[in-house]
Formats: C-alpha cells, structure tokens, sequence
C-alpha cells in the first residue's frame, strides 16, 4: 500500500506528453504546484511517465482518482501516489560496481 503523498506518479504516457500537457490534465482535479514528465535526454521524448504534485493530499488524492485508468493524449494512463526508489541491491550477492574510472 503507498503511503499518501502530494506528488502523484503517472505511468503509461505517450511519448508526445509534455509536461505542461500533465499539467493541464491534472490541474482539473486541484490546484498543481509542478509537473514533469521525464524525457530521455537524446531525443527528448517521454520515458513514459512523470509526476505531479499537488499543493495538498486531498487534490492530490482526487487527481489520482480522476485520471487513473483514463486517456490522455490517446494511451490509457495510471496514476499513482509517487514512492521513493529503492535502494540498489545487487543481484546473486555480487559486490557494486567500482566507481566510474576506477576500476583498478
């Protein structure tokens, strides 16, 4: 279960999304602080997903009720409340990789 949060996570954008596009989509649910969709850094299109923060829980809650399951920009989105990334756990006990440029 996730815990409540005002930054909501969306999953399933088409790589024509743009953040102001999320904005907008999002925007009709309560007052949004910031969103971004995080594009690839070569061709600058959508990874495929973004966040949205709201000013509070409850437009934020309501953001993710009203947009989870529906269309935008012609793919179906998911939306979520954002979690923090897991720390790296290597696979098989293996050691982490060196440090870039010192392998030796």
């Amino acid at each position: 279960m996730a815990i409540a949060s005002r930054i909501s996570r969306s999953k399933g954008l088409s790589k024509r999304t743009t953040s102001e596009g999320l904005r907008t989509a999002f925007a009709q649910f309560g007052e949004v602080a910031d969103a971004k969709v995080v594009t690839d850094r070569v061709s600058g299109y959508s990874k495929g997903f973004g966040f949205v923060r709201y000013t509070t829980l409850e437009d934020s809650a309501k953001g993710i009720a009203g947009m989870d399951g529906k269309f935008l920009d012609g793919w179906v989105i998911f939306a979520e409340y954002a979690r923090p990334r897991e720390p790296y756990r290597p696979q098989n006990n293996m050691p982490p990789p060196p440090p870039y440029g010192n392998r030796y």
